[in-house]
């Protein structure tokens, strides 16, 4: 049995629960959605029309909660790429939705386009420590009405594995479901591996329910088609200034959208998918790469566990405007206090400046701290043969292990080995250019796009997409021109 850290005892994650409970059947939810009250209506909440607010009993929440299951699978577009929460823990998920790039040639920030997106699937496509595409950046040149298919067609186009996506209304969804029935071959093949994921923030102001999101999140559990959302409360701005007040309001967030999913259709997967944070009130500015953040997961985990559900969410972020020093130590500490308090998914990749901002070489260094966070949840590998017993007696006191067959084949196996991180003395590291990291995983980022991508679709694939969606952007990953050279 694994045992995880613990920042609050079992009997407070009851009192956690039972406050929440509490908020939702004194205080309840504001829900703007109307389907979503009519469903929260004829299951046994109380709604009041003039204010729509919405209010829990007790005992509905628990019944519905009762019927949360125990796992979330991400389908890729490849099988050998599918993903199971929390059994294939870590799963790591990029970053998403951010409206500016650094230039990989230029090394200024611009706003992000469709080819951009084209790159960025192909490098996470060739990454091995990443395990969803959750589509990192907008596209400033998605034609109107094209959104999000401006932004879906190249990530499908240059990812096999699992694609996670929002939508923003009815007609958007139908735009999605369209695109993965004809790159599947047919609707029914679609449905039977649904390798996009929904995935939506229906509450984002305190104990407010959306409508558009909360919409969608009601659109894709009607049709059975994976999808979860994410909690986001903000210490000091839309929860209150403590720890313990951003998890309680947080956790009936949470409590509150999965009851609608299950009323929606009983066991519904889900996963307990969260971005809590506290806010820098220097500033009032947002701060996911603060400790708490990584704090507020771990307990968050906590709660996940209590619900028998998969945990996770956007763990292991920076403040930082560079891929440097701070980007490191806040991505560093926070993804390491999620995977030791148990969380499952880590949406990180290669995001700076507090979401806003992809970089190329970030992405790269974020797949080696995936693979070291793979090797922490591998653990020690209990067995006799790892003891090495007979091999520490053959070599006894004062002897050597360098060059023992053993060692040789284990090299590969026992630790981890870096492409990025440099481990060589510095009379080495200075002959090979005195780069650093960035530089290094830089050269790594052109290593990749400038060859060809296994993931590309087929013509036939690409024609009946191109043909249904007239005026589509290119969505090639065409690699910068100065790299061409």
């Amino acid at each position: 049995m694994t045992h995880f850290a613990e920042l609050v005892t079992s009997e407070q994650v009851k009192e956690i629960h039972a406050a929440s409970l509490e908020l939702l059947d004194t205080v309840g939810l504001l829900v703007r959605n109307e389907n979503a009250r009519a469903i929260f209506a004829k299951h046994g909440c109380r709604v009041d029309g003039a204010t729509q607010i919405v209010t829990f009993p007790r005992a509905v929440v628990e019944q519905f909660r009762a019927a949360f299951p125990p796992t979330f699978t991400f389908y890729g577009r490849d099988p050998q790429y599918d993903r199971v929460v929390p059994r294939d823990r870590p799963v790591i998920v990029t970053g998403s939705s951010a409206p500016d790039l650094i230039d990989p040639v230029t090394g200024q920030v611009r706003r992000s386009y469709s080819d951009d997106i084209a790159r960025i699937a192909h490098l996470i496509n060739e990454l091995p420590g990443y395990d969803v595409f959750s589509i990192s950046t907008l596209a400033e040149d998605a034609p109107p009405g094209y959104h999000t298919i401006a932004r879906l067609y190249p990530s499908l186009k240059n990812c096999l594995k699992p694609v996670r996506c929002n939508a923003l209304n009815a007609e958007d969804a139908e735009k999605i479901l369209r695109m993965g029935a004809l790159v599947a071959g047919s609707d029914d093949a679609y449905r039977a591996r649904p390798f996009i994921t929904g995935h939506f923030c229906p509450v984002v102001a305190p104990l407010t329910m959306d409508v558009d999101s909360t919409e969608m999140l009601i659109y894709f559990t009607e049709r059975q088609l994976p999808n979860y959302a994410t909690i986001v409360p903000n210490g000091g701005m839309s929860s209150p200034l403590t720890l313990l007040g951003t998890l309680t309001q947080g956790n009936a967030e949470f409590l509150a959208w999965s009851t609608l999913t299950q009323m929606v259709r009983p066991e519904t997967p889900l996963i307990y998918s969260s971005l809590s944070t506290l806010a820098d009130m220097r500033r009032g500015n947002y701060a996911p790469g603060a400790i708490e953040t990584g704090m507020l997961h771990m307990a968050h985990a906590q709660m996940a566990r209590f619900y028998n559900v998969p945990s996770g969410g956007y763990i292991g972020l920076t403040n930082s405007k560079l891929n440097d020093a701070q980007a490191g130590y806040e991505c560093g500490m926070s993804v390491v206090a999620g995977l030791l308090g148990g969380a499952d998914m880590f949406n990180l990749g290669g995001l700076l400046d507090a979401l806003t901002t992809f970089d190329f070489g970030k992405a790269v260094i974020d797949n080696e701290i995936a693979l070291m966070l793979k090797r922490l949840q591998r653990g020690f590998e209990f067995s006799r043969e790892n003891f090495s017993l007979d091999l520490i007696k053959q070599v006894g006191p004062g002897g050597m292990f360098m060059d023992k067959p053993e060692t040789f084949d284990r090299m590969k196996t026992s630790l981890f080995l870096p492409e990025i991180a440099d481990r060589n003395v510095r009379e080495r590291w200075q002959k090979q250019g005195a780069s650093d990291a960035q530089t290094r995983a830089m050269k790594r980022v052109r290593e990749i796009l400038t060859r060809d991508n296994p993931a590309v679709f087929s013509p036939e694939v690409d024609a009946r997409v191109r043909a249904a969606f007239t005026g589509l952007v290119k969505g090639d990953s065409v690699p910068p021109p100065e790299w061409r050279k």
